[in-house]
C-alpha cells in the first residue's frame, strides 16, 4: 500500500475534513469536539507527514498501527511521530467518541530557535517504529494541562511573544514526556525482561548459524529489527536491565561463545573467527584481546595447561 504524502498540515487537515489551522505551521485541536465522521474512513491508509504529530487519544475510533504493533486507544495513550515517519490508520465499524488531543508542527515553526535541532534528540520519536507512551491518570493531567496552555496561545491574538511561548510550551511538553516513558520503562519490568530474552535467543541463534558458513557478525539494527523494535528502544531497555550498550551486550555474548569453542575444540582461530561471523581473524583477535586482556591463542593455552 503506497503510503499517502503530506507536505503541509493544510493538506493533511483537509483530507481528515477537520476545521482549517489557524496557523500554516501549527495546528492543535481537540478530538473530544470533533464528531466521529471526521476520523471515518473507508479503508485503512498508510501516511507520510512532513510535520511532527503528537497525539494524546482515548476512545478514537480506528485502530493505529504504530511501527510493528497495532493500538486500540481505550486508555490514555500517546504517540510521535517525527517527518519521513509512516504509519498507518485501520478503521473499525465500533461506534465512539473520541477524546484527547492532537498537537501538528511544521520544523520550520522551529526555525531559528534552539529547538529546531534539540527536538531531535528526544529518541522516542524513533519509538514510533515499536512503541506508545501509555500514561497513568496523574501523568494524562499534567499533559492535557500543557496542550490546553498551547492551545489557549495557539488560539490567542499572535503577536511578537506568541512563537517564544508556544516553543516553550511545546518543550515542557517534550521533558514530561521524556520522564514518563523513562517512568515506563522502570514499571514495565516484565516485558523488558522478555525483550532481553528474545535479545539473547537471537544472539545465540545469529552466533551458531551454519557450521562452516560465516554469517555475519550479530548487529545491533538487525537485532532490533527482527525484535520489531527501534534500536534506540532496544538499546534503553538493554542499559536499564544490564547497564550494557546493545552493542556491548551482543559482543560480551559473542566472546562467550568464543572462550566455549577454543576450550571445547580444535578448531583454529581463522576458523572460529569465520564461524562467528568475522571476515578476518585479525579482527576477531583484536576484539578478543580488547575484552579479554589476552588473546585467544593464550586462552586456550590457559585453559589447557
Amino acid at each position: 500500500m503506497k503510503p499517502l504524502h503530506f507536505k503541509t498540515i493544510s493538506e493533511f487537515l483537509s483530507f481528515r475534513h477537520l476545521p482549517k489551522a489557524e496557523h500554516p505551521l501549527i495546528c492543535v485541536f481537540n478530538l473530544g469536539s470533533l464528531g466521529q465522521q471526521d476520523w471515518s474512513l473507508a479503508e485503512p491508509v498508510n501516511l507520510v507527514l512532513d510535520f511532527y504529530s503528537i497525539s494524546l487519544k482515548q476512545n478514537f475510533p480506528a485502530k493505529v498501527k504504530y511501527g510493528q504493533q497495532v493500538y486500540d486507544f481505550d486508555e490514555g495513550v500517546m504517540s510521535f511521530v517525527a517527518p519521513g515517519q509512516v504509519f498507518g490508520v485501520e478503521p473499525f465499524p465500533v461506534a465512539s467518541h473520541p477524546s484527547g488531543w492532537m498537537l501538528l508542527v511544521h520544523p520550520d515553526f522551529f526555525w531559528n530557535t534552539p529547538l529546531a535541532q534539540s527536538i531531535k534528540t528526544y529518541q522516542y520519536f524513533d519509538y514510533s517504529v515499536a512503541e506508545a507512551l501509555f500514561l497513568s491518570e496523574k501523568e494524562e493531567a499534567t499533559v492535557t494541562a500543557i496542550i490546553e496552555n498551547i492551545e489557549h496561545e495557539y488560539r490567542a491574538n499572535l503577536d511578537t511573544f506568541s512563537q517564544d511561548i508556544l516553543i516553550a510550551q511545546i518543550e515542557l511538553l517534550l521533558n514530561y514526556s521524556q520522564r514518563f516513558f523513562h517512568r515506563q520503562f522502570l514499571t514495565r519490568e516484565i516485558t523488558n525482561h522478555r525483550i532481553l530474552e528474545r535479545l539473547e535467543a537471537w544472539i545465540t541463534a545469529a552466533l551458531d548459524g551454519d557450521e562452516g558458513t560465516n554469517h555475519g557478525l550479530p548487529t545491533v539494527q538487525a537485532a532490533a529489527r527482527s525484535l520489531n523494535i527501534s534500536p534506540h528502544y532496544l538499546s534503553e531497555v538493554v542499559k536499564l536491565l544490564t547497564g550494557q550498550s546493545t552493542q556491548q551486550h551482543i559482543h560480551g555474548k559473542l566472546i562467550e561463545k568464543a572462550k566455549r569453542e577454543l576450550s571445547t575444540t580444535d578448531l583454529t582461530v581463522s576458523q572460529i573467527a569465520f564461524q562467528l561471523g568475522f571476515e578476518y581473524p585479525q579482527s576477531f583477535s583484536k576484539l578478543f584481546k580488547k575484552k579479554t586482556n589476552i588473546s585467544p591463542l593464550d586462552f586456550r593455552r590457559s585453559v589447557s595447561s
